[in-house]
């Protein structure tokens, strides 16, 4: 039979709370897809795939860049992956990061939709 290491994935990395840092959630937020991407989490209030996270947030991309986006985001601690079969959910970490930084990602988000409907006026 096939080798237990073969078949089974690798344990996702995910910081402890008191290890997310504001260096790591500014530089995962940097690129405008992440930031999308948490800003859906955020308003959804519920678990997403990649396929599900590239339906809501409207982009092209390939499924291989948003597994790599989601990696980002759950290495710097803004979302917590779990595997259901073959697919990767993952939920906002938002009680973790509102004990470490409060405010932090309410204050992002907001200065996001603000942005965006300012770029959206004629």
């Amino acid at each position: 039979g096939i080798p237990e290491s073969i078949m089974s994935p690798r344990p996702l990395q995910h910081p402890k709370p008191d290890q997310i840092t504001l260096e790591g959630i500014l530089h995962a937020l940097s690129d405008p897809a992440r930031l999308s991407i948490v800003r859906e989490l955020f308003h959804a209030r519920c678990k997403m795939n990649c396929s599900e996270a590239k339906g809501r947030v409207h982009d092209e991309m390939p499924k291989s860049t948003c597994s790599l986006h989601f990696r980002v985001l759950r290495e710097s601690g803004l979302v917590v992956g779990k595997r259901k079969g073959v697919e990767l959910e993952h939920e906002l970490r938002l009680a973790d990061l509102n004990a470490r930084f409060p405010g932090l990602i309410d204050s992002i988000l907001q200065s996001f939709e603000r942005d965006r409907k300012r770029k959206r006026r004629p």
